[in-house]
């Protein structure tokens, strides 16, 4: 049993293709108007159809006032740190500060190198993303960063500008390894969907997250915890992921929250986006929040 006591957070994924870019904005907008903390977007730029991530991030600011904006998660192996730094960091400046980055080491090596990436093995992809995560936490919060080593020269790049308070940066990851890079360097976890980390195997991981935390002098209860969601809220016929009616989803998204040690939810929704999400923000979201309350207050 797991629980980091945070305050819950809900989000949705929009898809960035350019046949879905209208029901994006839509989902965006919606999802400002039902209270949701954040938009999500993925980064797979090796996909023809697929919009640049932060651009798309860029036009959804445009269209809405408040709500947050979350890059799940973006390809430091297409993009150098400091560059990833400045970028956020003007989004951060220009949007009133709405945006978190989530981050990973690069998980498809065909696509990386099919856009001139570098192909670099298990180990030194630790590596680079490990010193890329103490560059971007630099970088955003402004000052001279200067790193020369096997996977980066970075010979006194003077950061800025600087949001107050700087973006946060999470880790996608779900190997050892990687998880041990998310205690040590990272303000959080991003768990990949729950068909590729299924509840059974998230203790194991959470665990590691809080011994790497430890053996830099980090409390656990620092490192925040996301889980993308896929499925479907009603019943049908076939799907993948988590599939039930509402009171279904709030007692296991609750469960997930006070028993694996989640505090963040980016569902990503199957069919009918737009009424899926209205079924999430106003049932399952609400029951969620009461839920875990009554759960923290009894224990």
């Amino acid at each position: 049993m797991t629980d980091y006591g945070h305050e819950l957070r809900f989000g949705v994924s929009l898809d960035p293709s350019v046949p879905r870019l209208a029901e994006a904005y839509e989902l965006a907008r919606d999802a400002e108007a039902a209270g949701l903390d954040f938009v999500a977007v993925q980064d797979h730029p090796y996909q023809p159809d697929y919009l640049d991530t932060l651009s798309l991030l860029e036009a959804v600011a445009l269209r809405t006032e408040r709500i947050g904006l979350f890059t799940d998660v973006l390809d430091l192996a297409l993009r150098p740190p400091t560059m990833a730094a400045k970028t956020a960091a003007s989004l951060a400046v220009l949007t009133g500060r709405r945006i978190d980055l989530g981050v990973g080491g690069g998980g498809f090596p065909q696509g990386i190198t099919s856009m001139g990436g570098q192909r670099r093995t298990p180990g030194q992809t630790i590596t680079y993303t490990e010193e890329s995560l103490h560059v971007l936490r630099h970088a955003l919060e402004g000052g001279k960063v200067r790193l020369l080593s096997t996977e980066h020269r970075i010979e006194g790049y003077q950061a800025g500008p600087v949001a107050d308070p700087r973006p946060n940066v999470y880790l996608g990851a779900q190997h050892r390894r990687m998880l041990g890079v998310v205690g040590r360097a990272s303000d959080g976890w991003v768990s990949p969907l729950n068909i590729y980390v299924p509840p059974e195997e998230v203790l194991w991981r959470q665990e590691l997250i809080d011994d790497a935390a430890r053996s830099v002098g980090r409390d656990p209860s620092d490192v925040r915890r996301i889980y993308n969601v896929i499925g479907y809220i009603g019943n049908a016929a076939r799907g993948t992921g988590l599939i039930g009616d509402a009171q279904l989803w709030a007692d296991t998204l609750s469960s997930w929250a006070t028993d694996l040690g989640y505090d963040t939810f980016v569902y990503w929704p199957l069919g009918h986006t737009r009424s899926q999400l209205e079924v999430f923000s106003s049932q399952v979201v609400p029951a969620v929040r009461a839920q875990v309350r009554e759960i923290r207050r009894s224990r």
